[in-house]
Parts: C-alpha cells; structure tokens; sequence
C-alpha cells in the first residue's frame, strides 16, 4: 500500500455505475479486497439519499451516506440524520423566479428536492427518464414557487435545472454565478444537463471533510477519493489521492492526482489495484 489511506470515498454515476446504472463485477471485487484490508468505504453523490441507498448496499458500507452533494448526510444503519444544510428559503424563491420564464417556454425542467422526495412542476419526458434511473416516483406539485411560497415549514435540499440545451445551462451557470458569490450558493453540474444548485457549506469536499476528520478522526492524506465531474472536484481535491475518471471534464482531470481509465473499462478496480491492492 503506497499510502495509509483509511477511507475512501467513491462517486455513483460515471464512477461506480455507467450505462448500466449497476456496478460491474471487477469493480465490485476490488471494494471488497480494500474492505478486507481494513480501509472503510463511503458513498458521496448528487443522487437523493433514497435513490443511493441500492448502490451503499451493494458496497457495503457502514459509514454515513452522503447525498445531495452532501447536502443531506444520514447513516442508513442507524438512521441518524448528521446534517442537512437545505438552500436558503429566499435563494430558491429567486432561484425559481429567475427560471421560470425559460421553464414556461419548455426550454428546461426544474427538480426541487423536499424531505429526500422529487417536486416537479409536471412529469414530462426528461422527468421519467431521470426517475426511472433514479428508482424514484417524482411528485408532480404543480407551481414550485407557490409550494415554497406557501409552506414555510418547507426546506429544499437542493434544486436541479433539467436541460438538453447544454449552452442554455452554461449560461445559467454564468448568470447564477455572477449573481450569487460562493460564500452564498455552491453551483455545480454532476452531468452536463443537469445544473445543481445547494447551501454553499454543502458540496463533496466539505461533506467528505466532516466524514474523515469530524467522525472518524482521520486526515486527508488517510483519504482517497474517486469521481468523474465537477461535483468531485471539492473532494478530490481535498484528499490525499484524488482520482479522476477518464471520461472526467479536463478541469476534472487536472484537479486530480490520477487518472483512471472510463466508467466502462472499470477505472475504480485499476484505481485500487495502483494504490491499495
């Protein structure tokens, strides 16, 4: 073992799962060799918690789940909620405003995340298709912005812009984050049609930094990480080895300490193989 790495913390789509949405069997072989060598395995996703529960069950992981960018950490053993950093009641009233002409023109649909449950305006094509890979039944609400306006009690965990039309998101990415500094709002994309919109304390990095150091004691050079797009980028930056997928970004690929072949050539397994196996 190159390092006294402790933990490590593995991304689902892209970097677990592909095409499939399954984890193929090598890479699946190679979790349980680390597992047996005593290095503990996390989940850290954009996924909703109930939607990433399959994937913390087939690696078999102990620790608490990180969903939602780690917005959302709950330990599914024991069902202790360790944090939940929901957006800012204001932030996504505005948030929702500044979409909801584009929402109107079906230039793209909105996801609001509400207690680990999909609210959407209606079910339409890119809805069903983000369900059923998700194994979740989205809740057609109706106006988003009248569902928060008129329940206070209300705490969205995140919120997600749907497009096929990848240049209209960059620039919503641009606007959002022109208009709102980081301290604020974090900004992420996990896939290039999506655009993730969370509480600022909630993203991989800070979620994996209170899993290592705040539970389990540990430094980030105990920590290796493995993900595939810039919702990873916090988190691999922050370990002691960071692993991009070969299918990253090259911002992605640059933010890491290596670089594994793509989802589908089972890059986590040669990740492992090069430094804990």
């Amino acid at each position: 073992m190159t390092a006294d790495i402790r933990l490590l913390v593995l991304d689902i789509d892209g970097t677990l799962a592909g095409v499939s949405n399954q984890i193929n069997a090598p890479v699946l072989e190679a979790i349980r060799a680390v597992q047996q060598r005593g290095v503990a395995v996390a989940i850290a996703t954009g996924r909703m918690y109930q939607s990433a529960l399959r994937f913390y069950q087939i690696v078999g992981s102990t620790l608490p789940l990180m969903a939602y960018q780690g917005a959302f950490i709950k330990d599914p053993n024991t069902q202790k909620l360790h944090r939940h950093t929901p957006l800012p009641r204001q932030l996504a009233l505005e948030i929702l405003a500044y979409l909801a002409p584009m929402e109107a023109n079906n230039d793209l649909s909105i996801h609001l995340y509400i207690d680990d449950q999909l609210h959407v305006r209606a079910i339409i094509d890119d809805t069903e298709a983000y369900a059923e890979r998700s194994g979740i039944r989205p809740i057609a609400a109706g106006d988003l912005a009248i569902l928060l306006a008129n329940n206070v009690a209300i705490e969205t965990t995140k919120l997600l812009t749907l497009s096929t039309n990848i240049d209209l998101l960059t620039d919503i990415l641009s606007h959002l984050g022109q208009r709102y500094p980081t301290d604020d709002l974090y900004l992420t994309r996990s896939v290039e049609y999506f655009v993730e919109a969370t509480h600022p304390k909630a993203n991989k990095g800070e979620a994996v930094r209170f899993l290592a150091e705040d539970l389990l004691g540990l430094k980030p050079d105990q920590v290796m990480t493995i993900g595939d797009n810039y919702n990873d980028l916090e988190m691999l930056r922050y370990a002691g080895i960071g692993v991009a997928m070969g299918d990253a970004p090259e911002p992605v690929k640059q933010g890491a300490d290596w670089v594994a072949p793509g989802v589908e050539a089972d890059g986590v397994a040669m990740a492992l193989q090069e430094f804990l196996l």
